[in-house]
């Protein structure tokens, strides 16, 4: 028997709590969406200006969608009766699970939320206290109440409140369940109509899971509810309520055992180790099996698999194929609904969602969002019944699907009138939610590289090593003194340990050291090394160490730079690693994430002063690596000239840079010379430059010189707390990245999933 509260287990929650604590407690925090620099600001957004909404909104209520945040503004509520696994510790501990819930709206949907635990049972008091709210907000999500309460709470609040209410634990698993049982049936040749359907738990999610799939033509008589009494039947008096009473058979079964022979699916969302593998034997052909139960599924795939080779397995677990995950959809059928004022969320809206994340696992990918994946490309079938929770174009599908039903079936109060415009604004939220990096980091997991980092022996080095092996995102390789990263891993309370969990390079006492003093020298012999000043690197330069292990094909890629200038580091691994083949010289890729979207910045830390011909090379290599992330470059060279407003030497050169790209690239989006306001903001470019070849707002921007891409990069970082990854190193033979002293251990863990990626094969770049 493993131990239940393992090394690994106390680690995790050692580090949440740490998550958690700093640097300020809590995920959350409340922002001014509007200046308030003067006097006039604060008159407007207070007294005497504040007047005139408030007005507003008393003479016509659905105003208050116009002057207010309430239609984008859900509550979050649970009183702690059955929080996640941990039972009923109550609305004060249930606090961070309501918060990440928040967190979880705020960055797949743009949704803004307030968390709110009510120290109430009483299903009457605690009804009362949430109707009461409805002035406030757009929407109830409920969350982590117990059964049979919360069918009772989520009725009683949907009769009283004239706002969507939804029970997540309840629809939210609902439609994913419907979502994969429609595709698992159809991959099976069957039909949902004439499908036996055995359930193992009969809880709120259980029974949603049921009366949705009754919705989508499932027949009650072929579907069978077990629960910890056993089989759900007619007579039965123990463990018995209103809403399981509807599933009841009329049998003289009483088992799992005895109902699941010839059953088409099973639906676990009760315990560990239910489904027996000599049950599975029972089932009928192509068996599609939801094992939901967490974190140990009802039975594990590899066990199913083991009895028949054609069972379709999903569970709740991201390490399998098919993870029913909620986040699938909540985010996305609030996002529908609040964007058409729904009273309500109804079951067209929810059939709609169901139609929606099945009919996007059916999509034939596209180049983008292979791309995105590593190039794996995503068909329909056994291991690809539902899309992955990170999959973009959830929202571009579910949320017009749910919007369009809300106003379909009569309960929309601000219908959309222009869904072009609205899938639009969609499409641009898509790269503001701060998820820019799962692609790539989907990706790094797809082809584990190995990673060497010169600054082996730094903390934040060795936290992002473990994040890095458990999230299995590369092999790292640590340059560092064995006895010095062992100490420091026990001082830091990591559970990684060197030569056991990550191999690591000991620049005092390594047994290739000759060898790799053979290699430096026969590299930099002729450029003013001697074979003294070689052996001295060898011992005493790690970025050396890291780009000989490089060189040789000891390491895929290597990270450098929290140590000394930016260009020492690029003369070594110029040296060393030399520049790929047809590149003039190396330049850098900034990514900055704010709450305006992503944004990438060339070059930040090469070019002094590039000439049209080197940013016309910036401009492409920056595209190439954008469209690593799934994401279409529009590039702005930008100048403080505007379309030929002033005719200076570095106006001209970005003009001339712009023919040459027009000329060889005649598919990127790229326009200029232009301010920056122009690149940005579509209604100035208009204006300025009604026929612009960019679509939309820009994501790259490209500098005329090294001072302006250095000062816009730090003072967009100070500005506005934006999350910088990179710097990207462009232009080298092999991959190599060097990092800024400022970096933090979660910005090493994005630079080694790119710098994992850089390491796989791009058969389709030059």
């Amino acid at each position: 028997m493993t131990d239940p509260k393992k090394p690994a287990t106390r680690d995790l929650d050692e580090n949440a709590l740490y998550y958690h604590q700093f640097p300020r407690p809590g995920k959350l925090e409340i922002q001014a969406i509007k200046p308030l620099g003067n006097q006039r600001d604060l008159a407007l957004a207070y007294s005497p200006g504040v007047a005139a909404p408030c007005l507003e909104i008393a003479k016509n209520p659905e105003k208050a969608a116009d002057y207010t945040g309430r239609g984008n503004l859900v509550a979050v509520i649970s009183n702690g009766t059955a929080v996640l696994g941990l039972g009923a510790i109550g609305p004060l501990a249930s606090k961070p699970v309501m918060e990440g819930k928040a967190v979880l709206f705020k960055k797949f949907a743009g949704v803004d939320v307030f968390d709110i635990e009510v120290d109430e049972r009483d299903v009457d008091r605690f009804v009362d206290a949430v109707a009461a709210l409805e002035p406030t907000f757009g929407g109830i999500n409920l969350e982590d109440i117990k059964a049979p309460e919360c069918f009772m709470i989520e009725n009683k609040l949907r009769e009283r409140m004239s706002i969507p209410v939804f029970h997540d634990d309840q629809h939210g698993t609902a439609i994913i369940v419907a979502a994969a049982v429609r595709n698992g049936l159809e991959l099976a040749g069957k039909r949902v109509e004439d499908a036996k359907i055995v359930a193992s738990g009969a809880g709120a999610a259980a029974l949603a899971c049921l009366n949705l799939l009754v919705s989508l033509g499932a027949k009650r008589e072929n579907i069978w509810v077990t629960d910890i009494e056993g089989v759900v039947y007619e007579g039965r008096e123990s463990l018995m309520d209103e809403w399981k009473s509807v599933f009841a058979q009329k049998t003289d079964k009483r088992t799992l055992d005895d109902v699941i022979g010839e059953a088409d699916v099973f639906m676990g969302l009760s315990a560990a180790g239910v489904l027996k593998p000599e049950m599975v034997a029972k089932m009928a052909a192509k068996p599609l099996i939801l094992a939901l139960a967490n974190p140990n599924p009802e039975i594990m795939p590899e066990d199913a698999l083991a009895v028949r080779d054609d069972v379709v397995m999903c569970t709740g677990r991201s390490d399998y194929p098919n993870q029913v995950n909620n986040v699938l959809c909540f985010p996305y059928m609030f996002r529908g609904a609040l964007d058409v004022g729904a009273t309500t969320i109804n079951e067209e809206m929810k059939l709609a969602a169901v139609e929606a994340i099945a009919g996007l696992a059916r999509e034939e990918p596209t180049d983008v969002v292979a791309k995105a994946y590593g190039g794996v490309t995503h068909t329909f079938g056994p291991n690809y019944l539902i899309p992955s929770p990170f999959d973009n174009r959830l929202i571009l599908r579910i949320a017009p699907a749910v919007a369009k039903a809300a106003m379909d079936s009569g309960v929309a109060t601000r219908p959309i009138e222009d869904f072009e415009a609205y899938m639009d604004k969609l499409n641009r939220f898509v790269f503001r939610s701060g998820l820019v990096m799962k692609p790539i980091i989907q990706q790094a997991k797809m082809d584990k590289k190995r990673v060497i980092y010169s600054d082996g022996e730094d903390e934040r080095v060795l936290r992002a090593a473990q994040v890095v092996i458990e999230e299995g995102l590369a092999t790292p390789i640590l340059i560092g003194r064995p006895n010095v990263l062992k100490t420091r891993c026990e001082r830091f309370g990591l559970k990684i340990r060197p030569g056991v969990d990550f191999e690591c390079i000991n620049p005092e006492d390594d047994p290739r050291y000759r060898e790799y003093v053979d290699t430096l020298f026969s590299l930099v012999g002729r450029l003013g090394v001697t074979p003294e000043a070689a052996r001295t690197m060898v011992r005493t330069n790690n970025t050396v160490i890291a780009a000989i292990a490089v060189h040789r094909g000891e390491a895929d890629a290597m990270i450098t730079g929290l140590e000394g200038r930016f260009d020492k580091h690029l003369r070594d691994i110029s040296n060393i690693l030399g520049r790929k083949d047809g590149v003039a010289d190396f330049s850098t890729l900034s990514l900055l994430i704010n709450s305006k979207g992503a944004f990438f910045l060339a070059d930040t830390y090469v070019s002094e002063c590039p000439c049209a011909e080197e940013i016309k090379q910036i401009t492409k290599a920056a595209a190439q690596q954008i469209q690593r992330f799934g994401i279409t470059p529009r590039a702005a060279l930008l100048s403080h000239s505007n379309f030929g407003s002033r005719d200076t030497v570095t106006a001209r050169k970005m003009r001339d840079a712009l023919e040459m790209l027009w000329k060889e690239c005649p598919d990127l989006e790229v326009d200029g010379e232009m301010h920056g306001d122009a690149a940005l903001r579509e209604e100035v470019l208009k204006r300025y430059m009604p026929h612009s070849r960019l679509s939309g707002p820009a994501n790259l921007l490209v500098f005329p010189t090294l001072d302006a891409s250095n000062i816009a990069l730090n003072l967009i970082k100070a500005m506005t707390d934006a999350l910088h990854v990179g710097p990207i190193l462009l232009g080298t033979a092999k991959p190599a990245h060097i990092i800024t002293p400022s970096i933090t251990s979660r910005g090493i863990v994005n630079m080694t999933a790119l710098s994992a990626v850089d390491a796989q094969p791009h058969p389709d770049e030059d």
